[in-house]
């Protein structure tokens, strides 16, 4: 799951940072509006930390762009102005949250996970498929019960497969959504994880469609119907 903080304040955005990527997100930051406002506009993120009163363009200003131009990832405001008109002018811009400074990193945490779960249609931090348990708060998969050691790339993988369980998904929106943008991105790695992943959870619970990518399921229900490749020759 990839995560963009908007911040001018240096100190406040490495500790967030750090405390993101602790807990298993890719992160890009960005230290003026400007800089914001282009990395959400040409990246898609799963979540957005953006302070309002920043250097160049304002949060406020920002928001306002990314929803005129049909950005609907979930934005949480993070800002020293606590004011109830602050706030409606935060929501009434397409803001999904609203955290005042100074803040606990938990909550600020807490806050950004109910921000994914609720865009990608999930209601609690710990998601359920046939046997396999994907705990998104501890950043931690369960198979029956017993826990399964993953790297952080392997998590970011199976929680971002989990949280679109059922999808198929290509590797194209797995690289962009597991790593971040000073990655040295190559499509190919996402064979590798997946191959990894399959050995540690079960190859029956991914399945290869082919052309188009990969898809999380509950072997106990039985495989999806295969999409249908366009035929081309037509």
């Amino acid at each position: 799951m990839r995560v963009l903080i908007v911040e001018d304040d240096s100190d406040l955005c490495r500790q967030v940072v750090e405390a993101l990527k602790n807990t298993g997100y890719a992160v890009d930051q960005a230290n003026d509006g400007e800089e914001g406002h282009f990395l959400g506009d040409t990246e898609p993120y799963d979540a957005v930390i953006l302070d309002l009163g920043l250097p160049t363009i304002d949060g406020i200003s920002i928001l306002q762009k990314w929803r005129a131009d049909g950005k609907t990832f979930p934005v949480l405001i993070l800002t020293a102005r606590d004011q109830w008109s602050e706030k409606v002018s935060g929501f009434d811009a397409g803001a999904d949250d609203y955290l005042t400074k100074p803040f606990h990193t938990e909550e600020l945490l807490a806050r950004v996970r109910a921000l994914m779960r609720r865009s990608a249609g999930h209601s609690t931090d710990t998601i359920e498929i046939g046997g396999l348990t994907v705990d998104t708060r501890a950043a931690r998969a369960f198979v029956d019960g017993v826990p399964v050691k993953l790297t952080s790339h392997e998590f970011r993988l199976l929680n971002y497969m989990s949280l679109h369980q059922g999808r198929v998904i290509s590797r194209t929106e797995l690289v962009e959504h597991i790593y971040d943008q000073d990655f040295d991105r190559d499509s190919n790695t996402i064979e590798v994880f997946v191959g990894r992943l399959r050995k540690k959870i079960g190859v029956e619970r991914i399945e290869t469609v082919r052309g188009l990518g990969y898809r999380l399921i509950n072997p106990e229900e039985g495989k999806p119907e295969q999409p249908k490749l366009e035929d081309k020759s037509a």
